[in-house]
């Protein structure tokens, strides 16, 4: 298993700019969400990359993790130190090749990257909803979504796209919209989590909700020690015990002996502050709260009694299925179940299960190996599709 850091190449996007679709600010095109209420005058921010066919059938959504955003490939402004987060196979002769195919990645609905979220003014007091904001499901997220598809012309998706939260999105769409999608790429992701995966995102809304800072999410400025330890947490399950060892062992930060205080004296420590720190800088706690339990009632089941097979009746579209060997926070078991249930439901379904050293992140570095695997199969869809 390779576990060394790989060198992504440049960029092969260049400058974009980001994208605003604006919707429900009627009676009859508010935002029916699953708790009950609605959501009216509903922003979704996104980007596009390659230019949409004269038939509209080669559209390809990208969806996003938890802390990510629509800023999927290139640069904002010639100043940016990093490019979109999946630039690595964004652009000419990469998987999602702009020369062929017009690639969609928007904010989620409940996100803090330009989309309607908690930090959104609500248009009914004309203050930011805070903790007033609905709690939402990632089906909710899908629906919005829809909205921006439906605006942009498109009839049918040529895919649908994601790794871990992404993958739940990728995969509740063809189940809300059978013939919307024509096919879906599941990465490093699961139809419910398990317990294990509830009790990580508790501990770390409990420590966002714990900080004096947070106010009752009535903050002004971020609760920054809760949201930075919530980050934490979550990013010890993104990693393997292989690429932490690897990284860094039991190796000290910057002496040769122990401190004999509760300072951070060991590397892993320093690394993980700067990560919650960072965390801070560009994510807002409150939206931290609604996308974790968004995830934590994730199950395609809950409107097909309780029926996975059910769930996925009407779903016909070929998949492409990938697990990672390390990721224990989405081990290859989920996938496999996926895969199997889709063959026995008849669907055309390749799966991979790609050694790896990375975790659950893999889904993320193992660009060249995964990225084989979606070029071949957008190839193959593609044929069939556009021609």
């Amino acid at each position: 298993m390779a576990t060394e850091k790989k060198t992504p190449p440049p960029s092969a996007v260049g400058i974009v700019q980001s994208q605003d679709f604006h919707f429900g600010d009627s009676p009859e095109d508010v935002l029916q969400l699953d708790c009950g209420r609605t959501l009216r005058s509903v922003t979704i921010r996104y980007e596009t990359y390659g230019k949409l066919n004269a038939e509209k059938t080669n559209a390809i959504l990208v969806e996003h993790a938890l802390t990510g955003d629509a800023h999927l490939a290139g640069y904002h402004t010639e100043n940016d130190r990093k490019p979109g987060w999946w630039d690595a196979v964004v652009g000419p002769g990469r998987p999602f090749d702009t020369d062929k195919y017009f690639i969609i990645c928007s904010n989620i609905l409940g996100g803090c990257s330009g989309s309607t979220g908690p930090s959104s003014i609500d248009p009914d007091t004309g203050e930011p909803y805070r903790m007033n904001f609905p709690v939402i499901t990632i089906a909710d997220m899908v629906r919005a979504q829809k909205r921006l598809i439906d605006h942009l012309g498109i009839k049918k998706l040529m895919a649908v796209v994601g790794g871990s939260m992404g993958g739940m999105l990728a995969n509740q769409w063809p189940i809300l919209y059978p013939e919307t999608v024509g096919s879906v790429i599941s990465i490093a992701t699961a139809i419910q989590i398990t317990a294990q995966s509830i009790a990580f995102n508790w501990v770390g809304r409990e420590a966002i909700m714990a900080d004096p800072g947070w106010k009752n999410g009535n903050y002004t400025e971020q609760p920054q020690k809760g949201l930075a330890i919530a980050r934490m947490l979550a990013h010890i399950t993104y990693l393997s015990d292989e690429s932490m060892s690897n990284k860094f062992g039991r190796a000290l930060q910057s002496s040769t002996d122990y401190s004999f205080n509760f300072n951070s004296d060991f590397r892993v420590e320093s690394y993980l502050n700067y990560q919650g720190n960072s965390f801070v800088e560009r994510f807002d706690a409150n939206s931290y709260l609604y996308i974790t339990r968004a995830i934590d009632y994730f199950d395609v089941s809950l409107d097909h009694d309780g029926d996975y097979k059910k769930a996925f009746q009407h779903v016909k579209c070929p998949y492409l299925i990938v697990s990672f060997s390390s990721d224990w926070l989405f081990p290859e078991y989920h996938s496999r179940g996926l895969a199997k249930m889709l063959v026995e439901n008849g669907n055309d379904v390749t799966f991979c299960n790609i050694q790896s050293g990375y975790g659950h992140d893999a889904f993320l570095l193992e660009y060249e190996t995964l990225g084989k695997l979606m070029t071949g199969f957008l190839s193959n869809i593609s044929q069939e599709v556009i021609g």
